[in-house]
């Protein structure tokens, strides 16, 4: 039965620079945005949050919605990835409390297209989203508040 992985990312833009985080896959640096996988009775947006929060340390609802990308993986793992946009007023610091996440990092939009860290080609492919200017009311998403 095809089941593929639900994960939600944040696309965190301030000053022209944009958030990433640097974690250890399988033995190589990588540079993602902050992002991670839907948990079971969780809303897209509560889990974008958390992620964002685990991964950074920033507390703070993200504004819109990016877009959603379908990826299927070289191992041939399939993803949906919902994408979200916080833009804050100026770059911050970050403390990861994720111990997966070796750090963060602000970089331009050309530093992230040149780089040959990315975790996915969906990281570049969500800051080429962002700067055509896509943006969604989050409640195009739906309720965000499961029943209890």
């Amino acid at each position: 039965m095809f089941k593929p992985h639900v994960t939600l990312a944040c696309v965190v833009q301030a000053e022209g620079k944009f958030l990433l985080v640097e974690e250890m896959i399988n033995g190589k640096l990588t540079l993602n945005q902050p992002a991670g996988h839907l948990e079971a009775n969780e809303t897209l947006l509560a889990a974008a949050r958390r992620e964002l929060l685990e991964e950074t340390g920033i507390d703070a609802q993200p504004e819109f919605f990016l877009g959603l990308h379908q990826w299927q993986a070289p191992d041939s793992t399939s993803f949906l990835r919902f994408a979200f946009v916080l833009d804050l007023p100026a770059i911050v610091d970050t403390a990861p409390q994720d111990s997966d996440i070796s750090g963060c990092c602000w970089l331009g939009a050309e530093e992230i297209f040149a780089s040959d860290q990315l975790r996915s080609p969906l990281v570049a492919e969500s800051i080429r989203l962002y700067q055509q200017a896509a943006r969604y009311p989050l409640s195009l998403l739906g309720n965000f508040n499961l029943p209890q």
